[in-house]
């Protein structure tokens, strides 16, 4: 056993399910052991998109995954998917082949490329070292839910294993412990290698019988100074965030207890879906109702959720007389992006549920609270807190529907179960807003970049991770005509996907930008591309959207057999920039 074939059995022994890349000559080795122990290898047809399907991936079914890249322009291709990653704080491992020849035309400073864009680097040293510098690195993602580029020198990846280590590898993949599998069984999670979306059944009734050894937070000032905050706040607002996730049940009851009312971040939608006290997503998104209330409240507490500029509208949602809360399991992450009252570190789950205890317990609120729950809120809510309740003026005309008309309809006629995907661009807001999910873990947002071109690649990997629920990929021209590589790849794993895209014939936010201002718009405007047919070539079926009629031919596809992927080709109009964009530019 060489070390390349080490570190793909280690990997698949701590539990990695799933790999995608591009194979080269450096990544050869290590990719073909990986898929001998089990994990699925996913070939993506550039390494940007392969990033961005394994952190979709990772994102949809809460296990750290991996991306194999080619040494040098492997690791340069993938390295928007990974700056992605990073940012989004995506438990990622990136195996990185890494020449050492100094004459060698692939040679590039690899550690100081992963640094520059947020990522973690971390090196094989040897084949002494194989098995302890691997679990670390898969560690390293899991524990710190960051992003990892774990260089393999491509000199040491051919070294022979001494049999103590070999049998230690053995031993992992047999799956009978040792020190590192024990290491690994350690982590403190209560349901197992995972950061989890929402936790598995046996392991929620394992949490209701008692605390996992660990985890649960203790009283302490911050907790203490929480509950008075929670107890004397007449209009709360929870913000939910990607840290929320798995935590619904225990934001729901604390919400209950203070007569709270819910929004998420944008990465978060879906999250309170259901509840009748839900104002879906806070920030540039919101519904003015949503806006109104979230501007009136006296409390608003963040939830794993980082309080940037687009989830607060540039600091514009939150009353200048609001108490501000921000629970998160980073220090780092407190108080970065906003000023906050109280910075309480912790997971969202155990903190809820201490907190929860402290309000109902001797010197807490007792009884429920109000609140913001009122039965002229409810009704409120009920009216008009969906963007489809707000009234707007169809502007479909000339061969091109309005985007909500558009949007609106394929929300009526898809199934309930579905996961949604959405690229960048102004064209974003309306699948964002217009297309409902039926939870938090069924909304694949890759927007910490904001890179157009990214869309595809994450539905494809938000599909694999939940093959249970239709999935659409919500893309503008720009950025599906950027990313239309992987559409082979939907092809040929036999996806059955939508792919919806939003054609204005240009870059609609750099339009929208610059045309008030008189400038010329050549540079960002595009003749008609048939993107139907482009789609037809690739394999799939096809269908062009003008009017609302044309959305006859979504519907028989959706009633089967699905056998092959879709493209819903929506000539949009174009004549203003999206709500959310001008919202955008009145904050800058």
């Amino acid at each position: 056993m060489n070390v390349a074939e080490a570190v793909g059995a280690v990997l698949a022994s701590l539990g990695v399910r799933a790999a995608f890349g591009v194979v080269g000559s450096g990544n050869f080795h290590v990719t073909n052991a990986l898929a001998e122990h089990g994990v699925r290898y996913v070939a993506a047809r550039h390494e940007c998109g392969a990033a961005t399907m394994a952190d979709a991936y990772a994102r949809m079914s809460g296990t750290v995954t991996v991306v194999s890249v080619h040494q040098g322009p492997g690791l340069t291709n993938a390295l928007t998917g990974v700056t992605e990653a990073a940012k989004s704080r995506t438990p990622l491992l990136v195996l990185a082949p890494e020449v050492t020849s100094p004459t060698s035309n692939f040679r590039i400073d690899q550690t100081a490329l992963a640094e520059a864009v947020g990522a973690h680097c971390a090196r094989i040293g040897s084949a002494e070292t194989v098995v302890d510098d691997t679990v670390m690195a898969f560690l390293a993602a899991l524990l710190g839910r960051r992003t990892v580029v774990l260089n393999l020198p491509l000199d040491v990846q051919a070294e022979e294993l001494p049999e103590e280590v070999a049998g230690s590898v053995r031993e992992l993949v047999a799956g009978r412990g040792g020190a590192h599998r024990g290491v690994a069984s350690r982590v403190p999670a209560p349901w197992g290698l995972t950061f989890p979306l929402e936790p598995p059944a046996e392991a929620a009734a394992e949490a209701e019988e008692g605390e996992p050894e660990g985890l649960a937070a203790e009283p302490s000032d911050a907790l203490t100074r929480f509950a008075r905050l929670l107890a004397g706040a007449s209009r709360p607002v929870f913000v939910a965030g990607r840290g929320a996730r798995g935590a619904r049940r225990e934001l729901e009851a604390l919400g209950e207890h203070v007569g709270a009312l819910f929004a998420t971040s944008a990465v978060a939608k879906g999250h309170f879906h259901g509840s009748p006290w839900d104002l879906d997503v806070s920030g540039g998104f919101a519904t003015p109702l949503a806006a109104e209330l979230i501007r009136e409240a006296d409390l608003v507490v963040g939830w794993g959720c980082s309080f940037t500029m687009w989830t607060t509208r540039h600091g514009t949602l939150i009353g200048p007389e609001a108490k501000v809360v921000q629970v998160d399991l980073d220090p780092d992450a407190l108080g970065v992006h906003r000023e906050v009252d109280l910075g309480v570190v912790g997971d969202v789950r155990e903190t809820a549920r201490a907190v929860g205890a402290l309000l109902a317990g001797p010197g807490g609120r007792g009884e429920p609270a109000t609140g913001y729950r009122t039965p002229e809120i409810a009704a409120r809510i009920a009216r008009e807190g969906r963007w489809r309740d707000v009234p707007y003026e169809d502007t479909s005309a000339g061969g091109r529907i309005d985007p909500r008309t558009l949007t609106i309809g394929l929300d009526d006629l898809l199934p309930e179960e579905r996961l949604v995907a959405v690229d960048s661009g102004n064209f974003m807001g309306y699948p964002s807003m217009f297309l409902t999910v039926p939870d938090g873990s069924a909304f694949c947002f890759t927007q910490a970049f904001q890179s157009i071109g990214l869309g595809l690649a994450t539905a494809i990997g938000a599909a694999l991770a939940r093959p249970d629920r239709v999935t659409v990929a919500a893309l503008g021209d720009g950025g599906a005509l950027m990313g239309i590589a992987e559409l082979e790849t939907v092809v040929r794993l036999g996806l059955p996907m939508m792919i919806v895209v939003y054609d204005d014939e240009e870059y609609g936010a750099e339009v929208h930008h610059f045309a008030p201002h008189g400038l010329p718009l050549g540079v960002v405007t595009f003749p008609p591309v048939d993107i139907a047919g482009i789609g037809r070539g690739f394999g799939c079926e096809a269908v062009t959207v003008r009017t609302e009629e044309d959305l006859a031919g979504v519907a028989a596809w959706l009633k089967g057999p699905r056998d092959k992927p879709l493209v819903v080709h929506a000539k949009v109009t174009a004549d203003t920039p999206a709500w959310w964009l001008e919202e955008a530019f009145r904050g800058h």
